[in-house]
């Protein structure tokens, strides 16, 4: 029996080993384990223990002991949730080659930097600031992202109008319910767009008005056809799923409707860090902070398990915000901190600086495989990010094809899945580069190749 695998003092990691091997059924019901002497001399451990560990799952009812009886196996899994033979056999592959977007790469997510912020942050932190944490977020964070998002992104922020969240969809949320509290119940959505944006404004009782995406970003012309919006959620810098940048005059025109209609702009400030060959274009909320909110989290640049986002919002909703949630639900403080002092060291900028380089290259490999499939497979979007759009042929069944390639462990997606309703007319796959692995990309391709030919 390896014991290696398994963590804690000796006696937990055998624990955990016969646990292991009674729910796989290598130690089946009524079966009896060695005295505990002779499973110690087997092992080269003490009686102790052993006894130790029986003592533990005899408590948690894995084994039963009886006076002048061997211990045995008593538990009995449940027959219903093993899977069938027949289940594993058409079960997919499991996934080796990760294209689905929206993923930044999670092997280059910076560990030893990260656990140096959270020692620093968990050193320097005084003990009055260990309790829960500050609704709003912890001051220190929230003035070094002001620091940083006018730095970078352009923005005109402070302080006092930075909310911290776990994440950009509870931004989204917050910002939902001040509208609403503010008498805003109709919210304009980019289609295709982020679905967890716009099922985050539904689930608040805000009522969603699709409005198309082009090459130049959402066609804000259209508000004009709907006068019941008094909000539009859009993705200025790099929209999700298309890669279009809103163009110029459509920022002027989006704007200036904000303005006359006293209406408001959430900006979704998706992977903008991520600009390749040139500076990415500012945000909104820098050229009008009294309308615009801002909503940004570390998941795309960092990694999700960071859990930290943020709602930068117009001063006057500000306490509309933060009171919007009775319980609000915000990252531990520890994590927070230690972001500071990331970004305040510079290792964000140089994490950035280093991350944008390999997804510009790994970007450069991908599109170059991809221009050796036949023309009527079209690529689009501006060089940024971590995804571009592939068009498939008319006719083609986006769906069957990401199907296909689960089954052979290449995780696609479909333009559908972003889409408020599927277009079978204008199939297209959304292929995710960041957390595909630089040495897979050309095998990535091949593969999807092999499947759109046979689609």
């Amino acid at each position: 029996m390896d014991l290696t695998q398994w963590r804690g003092a000796l006696h937990e990691r055998l624990t955990c080993a016969l646990r292991a091997a009674i729910r796989t059924g290598r130690l089946p019901t009524g079966s009896a384990l060695p005295p505990s002497r002779i499973l110690a001399d087997r092992l080269q451990v003490s009686r102790w223990t052993v006894t130790r560990a029986y003592a533990q799952l005899i408590a948690e009812g894995y084994l039963e002991a009886r006076t002048g009886s061997a211990t045995r196996v008593r538990w009995t899994p449940d027959p219903s949730a093993q899977p069938s033979a027949g289940a594993a056999r058409n079960a997919p592959a499991p996934a080796r080659l990760d294209m689905t977007p929206g993923r930044p790469d999670l092997q280059g997510f910076p560990v030893t930097r990260w656990a140096e912020a959270i020692r620093k942050a968990a050193a320097t932190t005084p003990y009055n600031q260990l309790g829960y944490p500050e609704p709003a977020g912890t001051l220190r964070l929230r003035e070094t992202l002001a620091g940083y998002l006018n730095r970078v992104r352009g923005t005109a922020v402070t302080p006092d109008s930075v909310t911290i969240c776990l994440r950009a969809a509870d931004a989204m949320a917050r910002a939902c319910r001040a509208m609403l509290a503010d008498g805003i119940t109709h919210l304009a959505v980019e289609d295709p767009g982020w679905p967890q944006l716009r099922e985050a404004a539904a689930f608040t009782g805000m009522a969603l008005v699709p409005l198309p995406v082009d090459e130049d970003g959402m066609q804000v012309e259209q508000l004009s056809a709907h006068p019941e919006v008094g909000a539009v959620c859009v993705g200025a810098t790099h929209q999700f799923p298309t890669g279009s940048v809103l163009a110029p005059a459509r920022r002027t025109v989006l704007l200036d409707w904000a303005k006359r209609r006293n209406g408001l702009i959430i900006e979704d400030d998706y992977d903008a860090e991520f600009r390749y060959g040139r500076p990415a274009v500012s945000a909104l909320q820098g050229m009008s902070p009294q309308r615009v909110f801002l909503l940004g989290s570390v998941s795309k640049t960092l990694a999700p398990t960071v859990g930290v986002g943020w709602l930068v919002s117009p001063l006057r909703l500000v306490p509309a915000v933060r009171a919007a949630s009775p319980f609000p639900l915000v990252p531990p403080a520890l994590n927070q901190l230690a972001l500071a002092w990331f970004i305040e060291s510079g290792s964000y900028d140089r994490y950035l600086h280093a991350a944008r380089k390999r997804y510009s290259a790994r970007r450069r490999v991908l599109l170059d495989a991809l221009g050796r499939l036949p023309p009527a497979w079209r690529v689009e979007g501006v060089a940024a990010g971590l995804h571009l759009l592939l068009w498939l042929p008319p006719g083609s069944n986006a769906s069957r094809i990401v199907n296909s390639a689960a089954r052979r462990g290449l995780l696609l997606a479909d333009l559908d899945q972003f889409r408020t309703r599927p277009d079978p007319a204008q199939p297209a796959l959304v292929l995710g580069y960041g957390n595909l692995g630089d040495s897979a990309v050309a095998e990535a391709v091949s593969a999807l190749a092999e499947i759109l030919v046979i689609r």
